[in-house]
């Protein structure tokens, strides 16, 4: 890995991928620096894709657009292209969309997070609903959003035996962290609810519910409600 710019690193992955690394950790900071740079880089660098994750930014882009007259990868010509990408004063910044996502909050692992916590169950809803969250990155499947801003008090190792199914729409804890399964999948979290939101739909335009640097807050509803609400989502197709 060599200098990019200040305290960021590049590293090549592929002939047609840079990673750009601005930590080693999960940290608000940080994940605030990568959602800043993409945001710029999106801006001002035609033809780059940015891919967030918690610490680090993925650059995809076509390598033929960035030959050298004698046929060669131009990588100092990129670099120069994403300094002066990253130099450019900002537009006004666009406030992050923020999303609200309704949750039953009758989870299974529901009591044992409380107990980890040393709070009633009323009260692990009230700080879990109470938190405004930045998705800081997705991943591990399509649409899987992962949360930053779970209350310190709510953290919880993952389960030392993960499911071999976790129903769709299960929210759920992971150590500092908070997510939604979007699809039926394996896992390990600890499972305190569930939306009727469709976190991830192939057909849709936008197929992903929530992007990255997206805000979210949770929005503790009933079972009636629940029912309701997935009666709905399930007729639209």
């Amino acid at each position: 890995m060599t200098p990019l710019l200040a305290d960021v690193q590049v590293e090549t992955l592929a002939e047609d991928a840079w990673l750009l690394r601005f930590g080693e950790t999960i940290d608000d900071a940080v994940n605030d620096r990568v959602h800043a740079a993409a945001a710029k880089l999106r801006a001002n660098l035609e033809n780059v894709e940015c891919v967030p994750a918690y610490a680090s930014l993925l650059l995809r882009f076509d390598v033929a657009q960035w030959l050298d007259d004698d046929g060669r990868f131009g990588g100092e010509r990129l670099r120069a292209a994403i300094a002066a990408a990253w130099s450019e004063r900002s537009s006004a910044e666009k406030a992050p969309r923020e999303v609200s996502i309704p949750v039953c909050y009758d989870g299974v692992d529901l009591p044992e997070v409380a107990t980890h916590a040393r709070l009633s169950i009323e009260e692990v809803i009230a700080r879990h609903t109470a938190a405004r969250y930045r998705v800081a990155m997705l991943g591990f499947a399509p649409g899987f959003p992962y949360l930053l801003g779970l209350d310190p008090i709510l953290a919880m190792p993952r389960r030392s035996n993960p499911r071999t199914s976790v129903p769709a729409g299960s929210v759920a804890i992971g150590g500092q962290q908070t997510g939604i399964y979007p699809q039926s999948l394996p896992g390990g979290w600890q499972l305190i609810g569930r939306t009727p939101m469709r976190l991830f739909d192939f057909a849709a335009t936008s197929p992903s519910l929530l992007g990255p640097s997206d805000h979210v807050r949770f929005r503790a509803i009933d079972q009636g409600e629940y029912q309701r609400l997935a009666d709905d989502v399930g007729s639209h197709p």
